[in-house]
């Protein structure tokens, strides 16, 4: 199969259509795109130098749904239906999937970073994990008439901080609070209220405050000084009668300054979440911890077993995509990653080929 796609040949430089041939192996797919989502890890690669373990040229892309329009030995009964494609996909078969520790799967593959990804016509991957979407025209399943396009946020900006939520282990009655109200952090403010915990946003923009305020949340706070933060933060879960040992910190903004303000968010027994991603490094009391008796937890990716839970949330409306997607023609590419670069624009650019 011959497929075009967008390719960076080196960080800050735009990238290059190319051409490419590609055989299926056993247990792969080959998957039509229908959309492509932009995450900020995509403008790490190509804006930030942070390296991708496949060695350059190579397409980005990770949150994508799709067709399959071709399938190998063993993957025969995947042809024909729509399916999301994980962002992160374990091998299912060492030591650590074993273990059900699948996002630290030493084998994984990871599209746009480990392989080629979805900023293109066509994308190979295993069939493993793949989770498949229903029938979009049935309304009965889709009463908001989401396309298939759309759902290809679902594929690491939803499913990502479904994941550090289940993690978590947010219920409701509990106080999840949310260091970055845009993206990954708008959906998990959404995530976090339809689990029934009472949702904090906490984000430089009051644009974004503002929409949440509509999704989920029940206290907007901007940013600013971490200890006028807490006070009202404490005055929050104290009217809800909610201790500190349920209240759950996600630090969703990928800075510096939002790591800080999660950590010093914490209090006894609290819990906090690291989703975002900034190379930058942030100093830090690490003893708090101790003091306080908190834990502190990464959160790579999302299993693929969690995504048939993720799509139904969001084809229910539980969570709601539309009002925070847009989309372009793939033919776009460069000068979207320049808008998002410059913070030009607001909602997740989903990549559309031929479009």
């Amino acid at each position: 199969m011959r497929i075009t796609g967008w390719a960076l040949f080196a960080p800050k430089e735009p990238m290059a259509t190319v051409q490419r041939e590609e055989a299926l192996a056993v247990g792969d797919v080959l998957v039509e795109v229908a959309g492509c989502g932009v995450c900020h890890t995509d403008l790490a690669f190509s804006h930030e130098g942070v390296p991708t373990r496949h060695p350059l040229p190579l397409t980005l892309g990770h949150e994508i749904s799709g067709r399959v329009v071709d399938a190998g030995a063993g993957a025969e009964s995947w042809c024909g239906r729509a399916v999301v494609v994980p962002a992160v996909i374990p091998c299912g078969e060492c030591r650590a999937c074993r273990a059900g520790r699948g996002s630290i799967c030493p084998r994984q593959v990871f599209p746009g970073n480990d392989v080629h990804g979805g900023f293109a016509t066509h994308v190979r991957v295993p069939a493993r994990g793949l989770c498949p979407v229903p029938d979009l025209g049935d309304r009965s399943r889709n009463p908001l008439g989401l396309d298939l396009a759309s759902l290809s946020v679902v594929a690491d900006a939803v499913s990502t901080p479904y994941q550090a939520i289940e993690r978590a282990g947010v219920r409701a009655g509990d106080v999840a609070v949310f260091v970055g109200a845009g993206g990954v952090g708008g959906f998990g403010i959404q995530i976090a209220a339809a689990h029934g915990a009472h949702v904090v946003a906490i984000d430089i923009d009051e644009r974004r405050l503002t929409e949440m305020k509509a999704h989920g949340a029940s206290l907007c706070m901007p940013s600013g000084d971490a200890r006028e933060l807490k006070k009202a933060l404490t005055a929050f879960a104290k009217e809800r009668d909610v201790p500190t040992w349920r209240t759950f910190v996600f630090e969703t903004s990928g800075t510096s300054s939002g790591q800080a303000t999660a950590f010093a968010l914490l209090g006894h027994g609290g819990f906090l979440s690291v989703v975002g991603y900034t190379p930058d490094k942030v100093e830090l009391r690490l003893s708090n911890l101790m003091a306080l008796d908190a834990t502190a937890q990464g959160n790579w990716g999302c299993l693929p077993e969690h995504y048939p839970a993720v799509v139904e949330l969001v084809l229910s409306g539980a969570v709601r995509v539309q009002p925070f997607v847009e989309h372009r023609p793939l033919s776009t590419i460069n000068q979207t990653f320049a808008e998002i670069h410059a913070r030009k624009v607001s909602r997740r650019v989903v990549l559309v080929p031929g479009s």
